[in-house]
């Protein structure tokens, strides 16, 4: 998957909801993974050719399992001149010591403080998540089958306690695209130390859909569209203009 692709999906999202407004500032949520590791790698090539200005950065939310090693992530920056920072919390303490096994929502409401924090710390405006394709269809899988409503996560959220925005620019990625650019562009990723990764609601989900996508060819697609005509209350207008 070349890079060119990445980045044309990209900047139709970011222009079909408006993702990017003037002089931007953006901190970038890097966890070590595939999937923000190319989102940092769209995003610091985006900024040199976009016709509108913006600056960037990488935040790293440090778990506290003990076993992060970010030098090859801090030397990927380096070679995409882009600053990076990182937090250290306790959030695996926390975690452990929970008592009501409600593990990984606590868990995205401390990265997700953690991460906010250092953001605002840093005068920045903006959060980028690397979510994807594949993450929204989940997404509304988890929301049908455990709430009982058809919804997923939006283009562009903005948090009203924190005067942040939450952007989302690899909404129209699939992570087969994903997978395919991290193989041909070695990656510095790091193993997910979390002890549930593997036991989570997502994980299950999205293995169930990949069956139905196999006995149903071409069903995410179709999943994918009608979640964007969806219409939902919290997303942004698409825009009519591009």
């Amino acid at each position: 998957m070349k890079l060119q692709r990445l980045l044309s999906l990209t900047r139709k999202a970011i222009d079909d909801y408006q993702l990017i407004e003037e002089n931007d500032k953006i901190a970038i949520g890097i966890s070590g993974g595939k999937d923000s590791l190319v989102l940092l790698h769209i995003m610091a090539t985006l900024k040199k050719f976009y016709p509108i200005p913006f600056d960037i950065c990488g935040i790293t939310v440090d778990l506290g399992y003990g076993s992060l090693n970010s030098n090859n992530i801090i030397d990927l920056c380096q070679k995409l001149e882009v600053p990076y920072y990182i937090v250290n919390t306790q959030i695996a303490q926390i975690i452990k010591n929970n008592s009501t096994k409600k593990h990984c929502s606590l868990c995205a409401k401390l990265r997700k403080g953690a991460l906010n924090t250092k953001a605002l710390e840093l005068g920045f405006n903006k959060i980028a998540y690397a979510h994807h394709m594949d993450d929204l269809i989940e997404t509304a899988f988890l929301s049908l089958l455990y709430e009982g409503r058809f919804h997923s996560c939006s283009p562009k959220t903005f948090w009203n306690n924190s005067n942040l925005t939450l952007i989302r620019p690899m909404v129209y990625i699939k992570e087969s695209e994903i997978i395919g650019f991290s193989n041909k562009n070695p990656l510095p990723i790091i193993t997910n130390p979390c002890p549930y990764e593997n036991t989570t609601k997502r994980k299950l989900i999205k293995e169930h859909i990949k069956t139905l996508n196999q006995d149903i060819p071409g069903c995410k697609e179709r999943i994918f569209r009608a979640i964007l005509d969806g219409n939902f209350d919290d997303w942004p207008i698409k825009s009519t203009n591009v």
